[in-house]
């Protein structure tokens, strides 16, 4: 078997599995979720060195994220941390309409001349002089009830990175149920805009699901959370039997983001 041919079928069959155990009873495994409308999300963590910071924004902007929308992948987001460790970090989030959208794409891009003419200092850059610490990726797919990430309109813009894990892969099917009948109606109720929530197939800490919501400000942001702690429908939610954090949730984080210049989302 080709080596693109295995790589994909094992793509094909680590999504499949992570719907197997990421789905109650009667799921649609990954091909349905995809012709059904449900993206997949490749979010991808970059950890620069801090004389390098540039090299990686002139990558991303100038060649990465034009090869990716030649090869049909958009919106691309990437996002600078605003409240969160000291050392330089990028975030991008890349929509995939498949989970072999995951492997093609990134073969097509590795394929268009001008990626590698734009991008060159930085795919060449030699073993003594990298151009990046590491990157860390996980993957993971869309909720049913928000099955395509919606970027913002509004400018400036504050965007909140969140991660849910879980201490069993049953307690985070029932901390994304929650989601899905009456948390992120809540979110928009009470001004937040849910960019995409997704849960992670592929990655580390898992179980876990991760989301992102965005506020015009960090005053809003602030203000959009004490009004999700106060609303009567969270309090409701919340006190459902099974529903308590102590139950489906083992650890919270979060990280707060501006977008790149050049951001799509």
């Amino acid at each position: 078997m080709k080596r693109r041919g295995f790589l994909a079928s094992s793509l094909a069959a680590s999504a499949s599995a992570g719907f197997a155990y990421g789905e109650p009873a009667g799921g649609q495994g990954s091909d349905t979720a995809a012709t059904q409308g449900r993206e997949f999300y490749e979010l991808r963590h970059y950890l620069l060195h801090r004389s390098k910071a540039n090299l990686t924004n002139d990558y991303l902007r100038d060649a990465a994220i034009p090869a990716l929308n030649r090869a049909g992948i958009k919106p691309v987001g990437v996002f600078e941390t605003l409240v969160g460790p000291q050392s330089p970090s990028l975030y991008v989030l890349i929509p995939h309409p498949s989970a072999i959208s995951v492997l093609t794409a990134w073969e097509r891009v590795r394929a268009d001349k001008e990626y590698q003419e734009r991008g060159a200092a930085f795919l060449n850059a030699p073993a003594s002089n990298p151009a990046f610490v590491r990157v860390e990726s996980q993957f993971m797919v869309a909720f049913e009830t928000h099955p395509r990430m919606t970027p913002p309109a509004q400018s400036p813009r504050v965007f909140e990175l969140r991660t849910y894990e879980s201490a069993t892969k049953k307690a985070n099917l029932t901390k994304i149920k929650m989601f899905n009948t009456g948390e992120i109606d809540i979110f928009k109720k009470v001004g937040f805009h849910p960019v995409f929530f997704g849960e992670k197939l592929i990655g580390q800490r898992w179980p876990n699901l991760t989301y992102m919501l965005a506020s015009a400000s960090l005053e809003d942001r602030n203000k959009h959370w004490a009004a999700f702690g106060a609303s009567p429908d969270w309090k409701k939610l919340r006190s459902t039997p099974g529903y308590s954090d102590d139950e489906i949730v083992s650890n919270i984080t979060n990280v707060l983001l501006r977008p790149a210049e050049f951001s799509q989302v």
